[in-house]
């Protein structure tokens, strides 16, 4: 798993580490119960502050997506149908939310906008 972090994006360093870990487990990438980097390590390879870390970790282990057992540190959470189901359901809603402020700023009504649902799903 390759994490990159961007200074100049404005993003909080915690929220890209987190949003790039999950993204690696919901694409597969990284398997269920395989361990993670130790926090420290982790920090000192990105060269960040063990506290950004440990709250990404956190984050991650509050939502369902990793498990920590002691003295051993982080692994990636067996995969939770539901919760990746739920997952995968807010990432629609928000591209569908994008799509009809698009679709509103170009004067495209419901109607065309199903349409070209509709012709999408059947590619």
């Amino acid at each position: 798993m390759n994490l990159f972090l961007d200074n100049k994006s404005g993003t909080p360093i915690y929220e890209q580490l987190y949003a790039q870990i999950k993204a690696a487990i919901l694409s597969g990438e990284v398997k269920a119960d395989e361990a993670l980097p130790s926090i420290r390590g982790l920090a000192r390879d990105l060269r960040i502050s063990v506290i950004t870390t440990k709250r990404a970790y956190d984050e991650l282990e509050k939502e369902g997506f990793l498990y920590a057992v002691p003295a051993k540190g982080f692994f990636v959470a067996p995969k939770n149908t539901e919760l990746l189901r739920e997952e995968h359901l807010k990432q629609i809603e928000s591209h569908l939310s994008e799509a009809v402020r698009l679709a509103a700023a170009c004067g495209v009504d419901k109607a065309q906008l199903s349409e070209m649902l509709d012709l999408l799903w059947e590619e």
